[in-house]
């Protein structure tokens, strides 16, 4: 089961916590086990603290997740820009401000709420329900126990509600509404020429002007510094380890785990929740309490209990599937639901049960006793895991070993890769930028080019490539900064400047041909001139297709022409190409000649829209009232 559990792993956990968190995202990385500094902090908010651990194990969530949905696409090389670390930092410290202000606010997430949101995930669901035992064997497969997954739940709830109830507050008026459709809706007349950039004539660019350039612009033509390290790499799946165990270490950790294979006793339960309306005074205590009394005749005396769930319940996420709350174990609800329901038999229908949400009345539908798994059974689990915690552990050893003797000796690698019987490998010349093989790791780049290594000389800290695997490097050869030959850039620079003139020549034939247009020459004269065509367009909308982007941008930023003269614009097009517009006319939508679906699909664009800017200000606000203090060396 266990081995089952490890391949769909991969897919529905990352997808379960970037699912429930709002602002961001297991990333235990050797370099903070190594790495002792006095303040480890990457964020500090008001009494609150980001450390490194919490950002790297929320930031690698995130990372992870995005992978999978990239697919083929995937650069894992994008997640190590400093400003996409920064920008998730922000959304961590966004989250901070507002669970800051729940505690100082007394804002907080009840029990059932957050079960409903753990009942609700797919994965831990069987034909549609909730499966208590399939739960707790996903955590256990995890290595996250149930307090803390429910404690990360709860969090993320937490930080979402206040921006939350605040986005559900929006509101749009009717006008807004009116003036939103008239304006999306709007359909405007142009007539557009386009000027084809020019042919150059002449591509002759002498050799004196291409040296005066080269000259005047060697910064631009930089071979940027490169370096060639030598490395040593340690990658857990190639160590050599011994991962055929004998029965007696098995049965031992069988022993020690034994609580892992043992199901709690489950049973099958349905409810019916009634209510205490009004202000929950006496009397409406005792009508909830009869109405619920005349439930449970009803039910004994043989009416469906399913049916009667479904005209009767107060409880919305159950009643549409009469009351079924599935296979649930002792802990999950309320205590005195919880209390009820396990001193009851198969078959029994409870008395009401008095909760903080009103009364239940509980059916027992069926149970299923708890067992323990015989070690024959699990020993196959306990193999596989073995080999998975003994290659860790031999590599975490090693590794440990690797940090020492690096840092015992921090000019060279050999005594290390001897000891460790490694083998210390070179990459070839590269650059900030531009590596090739191990060097297109972004991490081993920067690494290589720290002051520590590049300047100082030493080893550098491991290298984290991948989960347990690393690298410790050092500079191999150094070559500095250099201007790049001429020869080598000629070619270059004849095409720049060669482009640079057909350009200048493409601006100052556009600015002519649009000041003659402003003095009062026709458009249609002006394309003769240049033997084009105007293009008459009719009706065009704001998500236009058959016009250049760039050209539906410009038309719809003109403003309406007036005293029927048309408004002229001249539009720079890719490519050093520039098109001459002339706006004729503007016609806005009539809201009225919108149906009601049409017009409460735009309401619920503008509210939402309102609601998010409101919540995001909510944030801002918090964030501008905390002392908020940012580490970014320790990202």
């Amino acid at each position: 089961m266990l081995s089952k559990l490890r391949n769909t792993f991969s897919g529905w956990f990352g997808k379960i916590i970037f699912g429930l968190i709002l602002f961001a995202f297991s990333f235990f990385g050797i370099e903070s086990y190594m790495v002792t500094r006095v303040d480890s902090g990457v964020a500090h908010i008001g009494d609150r603290e980001i450390t490194q651990q919490q950002f790297r194990q929320r930031f690698d969530e995130y990372r992870q997740q995005m992978l999978r949905q990239m697919g083929d696409q995937a650069n894992a090389s994008y997640f190590e820009r400093p400003e996409i670390k920064r920008q998730f930092l922000d959304s961590l410290i966004d989250e901070q401000v507002v669970l800051a202000f729940n505690d100082k606010y007394g804002v907080r997430i009840p029990a059932k709420r957050m079960q409903d949101e753990i009942s609700s995930i797919p994965v831990f669901q069987t034909d549609g329900h909730f499966d208590s035992a399939q739960y707790r064997a996903l955590l256990a497969a995890r290595g996250m126990s149930v307090a803390s997954f429910e404690e990360r739940v709860r969090q993320d709830l937490a930080s979402r509600e206040l921006p939350m109830q605040i986005n559900s507050t929006s509101f749009v008026t009717e006008a807004r509404i009116d003036n939103y459709l008239r304006l999306r809706d709007q359909l405007r007349d142009a007539r557009v020429l386009k000027l084809d950039k020019p042919v150059p004539t002449d591509a002759t660019i002498a050799d004196t002007d291409i040296e005066k350039y080269y000259e005047a612009h060697k910064s631009e033509f930089m071979r940027p510094e490169q370096v060639a390290v030598d490395y040593v790499e340690l990658d857990a799946p190639k160590l050599d380890v011994n991962l055929t165990p004998d029965d007696a270490t098995l049965k031992e950790r069988y022993e020690k785990e034994k609580s892992r294979f043992v199901a709690s006793e489950q049973r099958l339960t349905s409810h019916i929740l009634i209510k205490v309306s009004g202000k929950g005074g006496p009397e409406d205590q005792k009508s909830a309490l009869a109405k619920a009394q005349a439930l449970v005749s009803e039910a004994r005396g043989g009416k469906d209990f399913a049916g009667l769930a479904k005209q009767s319940s107060d409880d919305l996420g159950s009643k549409a599937q009469g009351g079924d709350l599935g296979w649930l174990e002792k802990g999950l609800t309320d205590p005195a639901f919880d209390d009820a329901l396990f001193a009851m038999k198969k078959g029994d229908i409870s008395d009401p049960v008095l909760s903080s949400e009103g009364y239940h009345i509980i059916d027992l539908r069926d149970l299923r006793p708890g067992s323990t798994r015989s070690f024959e059974e699990v020993k196959p689990e306990l193999t596989r895991e073995y080999a998975d915690s003994e290659r860790e552990r031999v590599y975490n050893e090693t590794a440990g070993r690797l940090i020492d003797l690096t840092y015992q000796d921090p000019s060279s690698l050999e005594s290390a890769a001897k000891e460790l019987h490694l083998k210390v490998q070179k990459s070839e010349l590269f650059g900030r930028e531009d590596g090739t093989g191990i060097a297109a790791n972004p991490k081993v780049a920067q690494a290589a080019f720290s002051d520590s290594v590049l300047v100082q000389g030493n080893n550098s800290d491991p290298v984290e490539l991948g989960p347990n695997h690393v690298v410790v490097l050092r500079i191999a050869t150094r070559k500095p900064t250099e201007v790049k030959p001429l020869a080598e850039v000629r070619t270059a620079i004849h095409d720049r400047m060669l482009a640079e003139r057909v350009a200048a020549q493409a601006k100052s034939h556009a600015d002519a041909l649009f000041a003659r247009l402003e003095k009062g020459e026709t458009l249609e004269a002006l394309a003769a001139e240049v033997k084009g065509k105007v293009d008459d367009q009719k009706g065009i909308g704001r998500q236009a297709a058959t016009l250049d982007g760039a050209l539906v941008q410009a038309i719809f930023a003109m403003p309406k022409p007036t005293a029927g003269k048309p408004d002229d614009k001249l539009v720079p097009l890719a490519d050093d190409s520039y098109a001459l517009v002339q706006l004729d006319k503007v016609a806005d939508s009539d809201p009225a000649k919108l149906d009601a679906t049409a017009r409460e699909s735009a309401r619920t664009q503008l509210t939402q829209g309102q609601g998010n800017t409101a919540a995001l200000e909510f944030v801002a606000a918090l964030r501008k009232a905390t002392e908020i203090k940012i580490n970014e060396a320790n990202m």
